[in-house]
């Protein structure tokens, strides 16, 4: 059944490709003699390679990927500015791309690209575009932890000492830190982090590493995205003695981030990279990323990932994606704090 549906949506990307080259403006015809595309990828290649590889077949064009941090990426366009190399950059999350719309580093994409995304997923001037969706949760072992956590501050309490663990250099951990800080202010963050520290959290290089120490025992309860749980039972090849609860409704350990992508004002390619966000946006690629990646849809009506509610019942906070971009004021405050 999976197979027939691979099948079914890979001819439907291919449908739509076809319909992007031959309804063609002037546009159109100079991204048909586009050859190659750079692009920066804050997704990993294990996750969005096989993403590209198909829509390299499909168009044509040799994508020549650079795989690294979201929040490294960003910094690395920070510093090339205009004269960047890179076409695309496509993140993990909405802070990296939000501080590269900041410093004026993304053209406006066409009304046309990516139009059936939701606004709230959409930067407010369209210079970048939410492409799947990732829930913050807690993930837990439910032999060791008997009391699961109301909130991000229960975490500070004597029942999880020496028993958490975070990711602090990675993007999606700063983009919630982002997020906390815009709600709660700085100092509120601050003693926050301060009282995880004193409290012996433990800090790890990533998120699926937080969900192996759990496996092993090593941790009990570790903040994460919703879906490296999936990821990692499949990379084993077994089911991980690991699962994922939800704070309360409102509470900001239920934000609710995005993957996303914006084309460079470098590019000389434009209309080839926004037909690569189209496809990445496509009805068939979205259902793609649900079954292939355990990620969320972002299109309105979509089927969540497998054994998680939909983006709409998780109670998450409101926040606006727009404000997670000054990662950099959250990485001072890391360094300051001394996790990084």
């Amino acid at each position: 059944m999976l197979k027939k549906y691979r099948l079914a949506a890979l001819a439907g990307a291919s449908a739509l490709f076809l319909a992007l080259l031959t309804g063609c403006s002037s546009s159109d015809d100079q991204a048909q003699a586009v050859t190659e595309l750079t692009v920066y990828s804050g997704r990993s290649e294990e996750f969005i390679a096989p993403f590209f590889a198909q829509w390299e077949e499909e168009s044509g064009i040799k994508l020549n990927i650079r795989y690294g941090d979201s929040a490294e990426l960003a910094a690395q366009i920070l510093e090339e500015g205009s004269n960047s190399p890179a076409d695309l950059f496509l993140s993990q999350d909405a802070g990296s791309l939000g501080a590269v719309a900041e410093a004026g580093l993304f053209t406006e994409l066409g009304a046309d690209v990516a139009a059936a995304i939701p606004a709230k997923f959409v930067a407010a001037n369209r210079n970048w575009v939410g492409v799947t969706g990732r829930a913050r949760v807690f993930a837990y072992s439910p032999e060791r932890v008997k009391t699961l956590p109301n909130s991000i501050t229960d975490l500070t309490n004597s029942a999880y000492k020496n028993q958490l663990g975070i990711a602090p250099t990675n993007s999606s951990f700063q983009a919630f830190l982002t997020a906390l800080i815009s709600a709660k202010g700085k100092g509120f963050a601050k003693s926050w982090l301060q009282d995880l520290q004193a409290n012996g959290v433990k800090i790890y290089p990533k998120n699926s590493s937080i969900v192996e120490a759990i496996d092993r025992g090593e941790i009990s309860i570790g903040l994460v995205n919703h879906y490296y749980v999936w990821e990692v039972s499949e990379a084993l090849g077994r089911e991980v003695k690991v699962k994922i609860g939800f704070f309360v409704p409102g509470d900001l350990g239920n934000l609710i981030n995005v993957s996303g992508a914006g084309v460079l004002v470098s590019s000389k390619k434009y209309a080839a990279a926004q037909e690569l966000i189209n496809y990445l946006t496509s009805d068939s690629t979205q259902q793609k990323f649900v079954i292939d990646t355990h990620e969320y849809s972002l299109l309105e009506g979509a089927t969540p990932p497998d054994e998680v509610p939909g983006l709409d019942q998780i109670g998450a906070p409101t926040v606006d994606l727009n404000s997670l971009k000054d990662i950099k004021s959250t990485q001072d405050l890391l360094i300051e704090v001394g996790l990084l």
